[in-house]
């Protein structure tokens, strides 16, 4: 009997049982270079680490590529077979192995399509219904938490901690240089613990930090709860990606991916409500209301860690919410998926020295880190700012918190919009430069109405900026994540992408200055050049990636694919990734 994809031990690399090491599996890979990494006085730590860390990227990640609009037909019984809760799944027709015979494959994909369609669906909605709703919500709720400073701010935070000059801006931009540094890190502590463990840990941990931010006295104690909370925030987006990934195929991930995103732009609406609430709270135990803000907020999270805890599902092979006939369906779709249809796991590429340079000196992924932080710069800068331009239109603070919802709302419903589009058409730089070409108008908006003259005018342009500097960020990263190969290139690739990419919120954070309120010309004219800027890049992209496709028809054209697949083995065309001549770009 072959043991399922996900029964392992992680602490050995070993499967349950005497089972032999499921060793085509990246995940187990990872966990067997943790485990020899962190042994005393074993030798090349740092590069197991590094491989460590690649290759869970490269697990998270692939399920990027570009999704399909294929789905195998599913027919046959019902499987509805109910287990006990505290039965393990050993499923017995699971790939495993390095090279999985042909037979193995075959039984796996027959045991998937004798699920009807209705009965598929039905399963993938019961995972959906547990885990999607769970992750936004705590995404949500990180949002808010490191967003809700600006809330506090116009709510008597800066003048209660005499703060002046820049070092409000400071403050915000602290936050961004341990959540770029400790990415890393969390990701490798995350496959030494269940998700379900550290995601936990995390959010019990950012919740009392911003507990604490509630009694602070001074600049100092702001500074020092602001590098907490990013140190101790930085581990959750790359932990709930990668649980997501694990639970879906490819062409499914990016859907949950947009609903879960999402939870980020809706939460300046709740940040707003919350504070308008809250703050109302203003004198109770002595208390401001702002400090109000900061305790309320941060307890959230502290008190639905222990649910998450015990709720939060760590893979198909122990979710107990599944019967057992249902986690072998999931788990042995999932095995379909990693094959190339021959029988053969084209996702277990280890990292090597070349794929990790060949990542460095990729120009394209430098392109995309232009994209990234256009978004970034302009994201993190607005969110932070957007109440105080609004209060600076002659609204009072209370009325300032009420009318940044809307504004989110709208965002939320485009982002979604634009990544179940995008997904439909299987294009990615259209919606990038749509996206950044309705936040061009939104800057160039404020900027040119006289401030606080037309209150309703400008109030409404700022719809405008949200919904375009949200509404391209999935489109990015999927553009990344479809265009790099093999999976170690495509970690390392991302792995820059994601880190150096969300420094900019270090400069989104200290360009809007509080001696030009209530114009800000620096913030809006930055924002306004980076989103200009992340246009021509788009293009220049998308120009590249055609070329490169047409070069490789033609010649596929002129040759013949036998006379290109003569020249090179099954195992150079696949470390060849996306530089061999049958790779086609995601434009």
């Amino acid at each position: 009997m072959i043991p399922s994809v996900l029964s392992f031990r992680p602490d050995i690399g070993e499967s349950v049982k005497g089972h032999r090491p499921c060793v085509g599996n990246p995940a187990v890979a990872f966990c067997r270079n943790i485990y020899t990494a962190a042994a005393p006085n074993s030798q090349g730590s740092l590069l197991l680490f590094l491989q460590a860390f690649c290759q869970i990227s490269a697990v998270s990640l692939s399920a990027m590529a570009s999704p399909s609009n294929l789905s195998p037909e599913l027919k046959g019984d019902d499987h509805q077979i109910e287990s006990p809760p505290n039965e393990k799944c050993h499923n017995s027709l699971t790939m495993v192995t390095d090279e999985p015979k042909i037979e193995d494959v075959e039984e796996i994909r027959r045991t998937v399509e004798s699920y009807t369609p209705e009965e598929a669906k039905r399963i993938l909605r019961k995972v959906d219904y547990r885990l999607v709703p769970l992750l936004a919500v705590l995404y949500l709720l990180a949002f808010i938490d490191r967003g809700n400073i600006a809330n506090a701010k116009i709510a008597g935070m800066e003048k209660d901690l005499n703060l002046h000059g820049s070092q409000y801006n400071i403050a915000l931009t602290l936050f961004f240089v341990p959540y770029g540094l400790f990415e890393v890190p969390s990701n490798i502590v995350l496959k030494m613990l269940r998700p379900s463990v550290w995601i936990s840990i995390m959010m019990f941990s950012w919740g009392t930090v911003m507990t604490l931010m509630g009694v602070i006295s001074n600049y100092k104690g702001l500074l020092a709860t602001r590098w907490f909370l990013g140190v101790t925030e930085s581990g959750f987006f790359p932990a709930a990606t990668y649980l997501l990934t694990i639970w879906y195929k490819r062409y499914e991930v990016q859907q949950r991916m947009a609903v879960f995103y999402a939870a980020a732009s809706l939460s300046g609406a709740f940040s707003g409500l919350l504070a308008f609430a809250i703050e109302k709270m203003n004198g109770v135990g002595n208390y401001a209301g702002w400090r109000w803000i900061f305790i309320i907020e941060g307890l959230l999270p502290v008190v639905l860690a222990a649910i998450v805890w015990k709720i939060l599902p760590d893979s198909p092979e122990q979710a107990r919410f599944l019967t057992k006939a249902e986690r072998e369906f999931i788990v042995n779709r999932l095995a379909l998926e990693t094959g190339s249809g021959h029988g053969k796991v084209t996702n277990s590429d280890k990292i090597q020295l070349h794929h990790i340079v060949a990542a460095f000196k990729e120009w394209k992924i430098w392109g995309a880190i232009i994209l990234f932080w256009a978004n970034t710069i302009g994201v993190y800068g607005f969110t932070a700012t957007v109440p105080t331009v609004i209060a600076d239109l002659g609204y009072t603070a209370a009325h300032a918190q009420l009318l940044t919802i809307p504004i989110y709302v709208v965002a939320m419903i485009v982002t979604l919009a634009f990544a179940f589009v995008s997904d439909r058409y299987q294009q990615r730089t259209p919606f990038i430069i749509a996206g950044y070409v309705i936040a061009v108008l939104g800057f160039t908006s404020q900027l040119a109405i006289p401030h606080p003259e037309y209150p309703g005018l400008t109030y409404g342009m700022l719809f405008l900026v949200a919904a375009g500097l949200y509404a391209p960020f999935i489109s990015i990263v999927c553009l990344i994540g479809n265009n790099l190969a093999p999976s170690s290139k495509r970690a390392v690739g991302m792995a820059l992408l994601i880190s150096i990419g969300n420094w900019g919120g270090i400069a989104g954070s200290n360009i809007y200055r509080e001696n030009e309120k209530p114009k800000y010309p620096t913030g809006f004219g930055v924002s306004l050049a980076m989103a200009v800027i992340a246009i021509i890049t788009a293009f220049v992209l998308r120009v590249a990636y055609r070329r490169v496709n047409r070069q490789r028809d033609l010649l596929l054209e002129q040759e013949g694919e036998e006379a290109i697949r003569a020249r090179y083995t099954d195992q150079e065309l696949l470390d060849m990734g996306d530089m061999s001549p049958f790779f086609r770009y995601t434009l």
